[in-house]
């Protein structure tokens, strides 16, 4: 408390010095890491050049702008005034009012009209009615998922608040003063095996943890939670580098415990792991399996929950800041870069990334202000394991589709909901385009539309020519070559040979894909295409190792499933590096870390890369073990 009435102090000096005379601060306020501003004259505020900007550098902080709560207007006289104002091209599909946040919500599928040439009408917004504009974008086409979390998140905005008000009390707190400064990491999941990832980051002063996810097969799904040998109420922060479930599903367990504090990711992240969460609750329960969390669960996250842009600086807890960075992964998916003790050690935690060319994302970051020590993964970490080039899986891709619509089959693909179903997507939709394919039908089962849409909210996350289309009502997640698969109309589906089903879960560990499979196998006509990472003890993987039959429950009885069905493993569209692109990513980044720990990896992978990691480039690089701690200062 003593530290964060220190800052407000000093930063009312600060603005002292910045501001005309003429501009009035009413208020200044701490939500989580922001900075909140209140004025009674707006007018004279928005009306220097820059100041906003200006006192952001100042403070280095995110800054928000808002007009006394005296002063606003009333909303129903707002309301008629904002809709005068709006253009009707902007498409505004809603405007609501967050009180507690003094914010009027517009949601539009053009948000640029919104915003107006250099700001303009969203300073007039601010000007005529008081209230501040908070601009969002609408999906093009219809999202459950997307407007459940906006309009939950506006019921429940004094809870919100609150929580911002308390988050900051802890940000802002004195560090222990100690003799000796310290920073220790441990593996609780993650580390030689790929699944469950969680990295225990721990200070003199802070708990931080580093992901929470869940194993795809059911063998030990969860991370050694327990092992931490404190309440989770103890830890300070939650990272979530980005919205696959073995990054990210424990979450709402994890605040079942008692963790009340804040979780860290990008936007979408934070859209795209409530969809995970609710359909792992949902295919579990179909499943008959039980899962140790509520939806209830998921929603209280939603609310813990602060996003952030890339390479904004953000300070985290009392004696770190956090900076997110591309990882050309998923949508959102982020490399996570640590400056811990205000420069006393400089972590980078890879996560899941692509060093390649993707359909969907610029390239990844490798620039940054300082490494130490980076946490970087394995999965395609053999010198053998080297996948292949980009065009060639693509015309390996259409070649297969072709020869298996020649013999009158039904192609297959698994796919991850978030990911792999959007790139196979536009691929197959780009065939479509150039003429090389037919117009047979493209289907499409479980999340993988829905997941598209949300990436459809956020365009500037994409490459800026997937952008550009989205933006220009040509979105390729709305393709009309795509059509919604439902459980009722799997059968008729398959009957009509020549279809391709694009289906989740990509290993086959669950989810709408299993139920064509079964339905599928059996037929040699048929094709089943694997586009990405098959982890140990997925049914996915035991196929693509060869397994021929299998026992299956129909109707309550056990029978032989006899798999019949072409199988193929295209490896060219893994959202994960090779073995040369990771080598050439460590080799770009700048600076060069000076220690690496290896995750992310089949055990031999893992220890593999490690040992020519230090090899290639001199530092010192290990492949820990589950539960190994490791002192790093």
């Amino acid at each position: 408390m003593v530290q964060k009435i220190e800052l407000l102090k000093e930063m009312n000096e600060k603005l002292k010095e910045i501001l005309p005379k003429d501009v009035e601060i009413s208020k200044i306020e701490l939500e989580g890491p922001e900075v909140v501003l209140y004025t009674r004259t707006p007018k004279e505020f928005y009306g220097a050049t820059n100041l906003v900007s200006k006192i952001a550098f100042e403070l280095k902080k995110r800054v928000n702008i808002r007009v006394d709560k005296k002063d606003l207007m009333p909303k129903e006289e707002a309301l008629k005034k904002i809709k005068e104002m709006l253009p009707i091209e902007a498409e505004v599909k809603s405007i609501n009012f967050n009180e507690p946040f003094c914010e009027v919500v517009i949601e539009a599928i053009k948000k640029g009209l919104v915003i107006g040439k250099g700001g303009e009408l969203s300073k007039r917004i601010i000007l005529e009615t008081g209230w501040t504009p908070n601009i969002v974008r609408a999906p093009t086409r219809e999202s459950k998922t997307l407007s459940g979390i906006r309009s939950y998140m506006l019921r429940h905005a004094d809870e919100r608040k609150k929580f911002l008000l308390d988050t900051a009390e802890k940000i802002y707190s004195k560090p222990r003063e100690t003799t000796h400064k310290w920073i220790r990491l441990t593996a609780l999941g993650g580390y030689r095996e790929v699944g469950r990832s969680s990295t225990l980051l721990e200070t003199e002063t802070t708990k931080m943890l580093l992901d929470a996810g869940v194993n795809f097969s059911d063998n030990d799904p969860y991370p050694y939670i327990d092992a931490l040998g404190y309440p989770l109420s103890e830890l300070d922060a939650v990272v979530i580098s980005h919205a696959h479930s073995d990054h990210h599903v424990l979450l709402p367990y994890i605040g079942k415990l008692g963790f009340s504090g804040p979780v860290f990711c990008t936007q979408p992240t934070r859209d795209l792991m409530a969809l995970i969460q609710f359909d792992y609750i949902k295919v579990n329960a179909a499943n008959g399996k039980d899962v140790p969390f509520s939806e209830q669960d998921v929603k209280n996250t939603l609310l813990q929950t602060i996003t952030r842009e890339y390479r904004e600086v953000t300070d985290v807890a009392p004696d770190m800041r956090l900076t997110f960075h591309n990882a050309a992964h998923i949508l959102g998916s982020a490399s996570v870069h640590l400056n811990i003790g205000e420069g006393l050690h400089n972590l980078l935690y890879s996560a899941d990334m692509q060093f390649g060319m993707t359909r969907l994302f610029d390239n990844i970051d490798i620039r940054y202000p300082r490494i130490e020590t980076m946490i970087i993964e394995s999965t395609y970490g053999s010198k053998t394991a080297i996948q292949t080039p980009r065009l060639e899986a693509e015309e390996q891709l259409l070649r297969v589709i072709k020869e298996t619509n020649e013999f009158g089959g039904t192609i297959l693909i698994p796919v991850f909901g978030v990911g792999r179903g959007q790139e196979i997507s536009m691929v197959i939709e780009s065939f479509y385009k150039k003429g090389l394919i037919n117009e047979n039908k493209v289907y499409v089962d479980g999340m993988v539309q829905e997941a598209g849409a949300i990436h459809t909210a956020y365009p500037e996350y994409l490459r800026s020519s997937i952008e550009r289309r989205i933006l220009t009502n040509d979105s390729p997640f709305d393709s009309p070559i795509f059509h919604e698969a439902t459980y009722e109309n799997r059968d008729k589906i398959i009957k009509e040979k020549g279809a391709i089903i694009i289906a989740t879960s990509g290993m086959m560990n669950g989810g709408p894909v299993v139920d064509y499979f079964y339905k599928m196998a059996g037929d040699a006509n048929n094709t089943l295409i694997f586009v990405g990472y098959l982890a140990e003890g997925t049914l996915g993987r035991q196929i693509q190792q060869g397994l021929k039959t299998m026992p299956i429950s129909d109707n309550g009885r056990t029978k032989k499933l006899d798999i019949k069905m072409r199988i193929e493993n295209i490896d060219g569209f893994s959202g994960h590096s090779d073995f040369n692109q990771l080598m050439n990513y460590v080799g770009s980044l700048k600076p060069k870390p000076k220690r690496i720990i290896v995750n992310h990896g089949d055990p031999m992978r893992s220890v593999e890369f490690s040992k020519e990691v230090s090899r290639r480039f001199g530092v010192t690089s290990t492949a820990i073990r589950i539960l190994d701690s490791v002192r790093l200062r």
